[in-house]
């Protein structure tokens, strides 16, 4: 019995011993990419966000409404689920 619980002890400690040299490598190649990706980006220009102007419900309606209405043309929808979803844009 003892000799069991012996190769039991080694077994645990060096299952234990592989998990943390794992765990430090695996942080250490994390970090490594994490400062190639900041170097990457540190030398990119950064573009500034322009926002859109805000759309008015109507105007939202009717570009919804064309793009449907194409769709139709296409033959990618039926006229029932043209006259469905026409139905939830003008209901919205």
């Amino acid at each position: 019995m003892p000799g069991l619980l012996r190769g039991i002890a080694r077994t645990a400690v060096i299952a234990g011993t592989a998990t943390a040299v794992s765990n430090r490598v695996s942080r250490r190649q994390a970090g490594r990419w994490s400062r190639q990706n900041d170097e990457q980006y540190a030398d990119q220009p950064v573009e500034e966000e322009t926002a859109e102007p805000e759309q008015d419900p109507m105007t939202a309606k009717l570009d919804q409404l064309r793009q449907l209405g194409e769709l139709k043309t296409q033959g990618l929808l039926t006229a029932t689920e043209f006259e469905v979803q026409k139905s939830k844009i003008l209901n919205s």
